[in-house]
């Protein structure tokens, strides 16, 4: 039941919640031991902060509930791969694994060709179609 398509259908519901509010339709959570303990989606408009990223928020959260700044044993689902400042914040946490749903093939961080930290597992295209179809037509309504 609690698999990764599991877990990024709630990061796709997060980030359908940001399109509806006409931002940048990224949804993320940081899950550990199958409990979520934050979600986020990107709230740069509304903050009015460029670093107010869906991963940004999240990391913020689950490191605020642990009362740490490692998430060690985390997981964290988020619907569109990290940029370079998400894929840095991510490197630091020393977070367990991170699952994406699409590639950003423009400003993801693998195209800077960065990585994360060496412990770190990294997945990528789970319920790619769904979150690459929502980021397209969130663009598409803009031109």
């Amino acid at each position: 039941m609690f698999t990764d398509e599991y877990y990024m259908k709630i990061a796709l519901q997060l980030a359908k919640e940001a399109f509806f509010k006409d931002e940048i339709p990224v949804g993320a959570l940081i899950v550990a031991n199958n409990k979520i303990l934050a979600k986020s989606y990107n709230l740069t408009e509304l903050l009015v902060d460029v670093t107010a990223h869906a991963e940004m928020q999240a990391i913020t959260a689950a490191s605020n509930l642990l009362g740490a700044k490692y998430l060690i044993n985390c997981t964290l689902y988020v619907t569109l791969e990290p940029c370079t400042m998400c894929a840095g914040a991510l490197y630091w946490s020393q977070i367990s694994r991170v699952v994406v749903g699409t590639s950003d093939k423009n400003r993801g961080f693998l195209s800077k060709g960065l990585s994360l930290h060496p412990k770190t597992e990294y997945v990528s295209g789970i319920l790619e179609n769904e979150c690459s179809l929502l980021l397209k037509n969130f663009f598409e309504s803009k031109r």
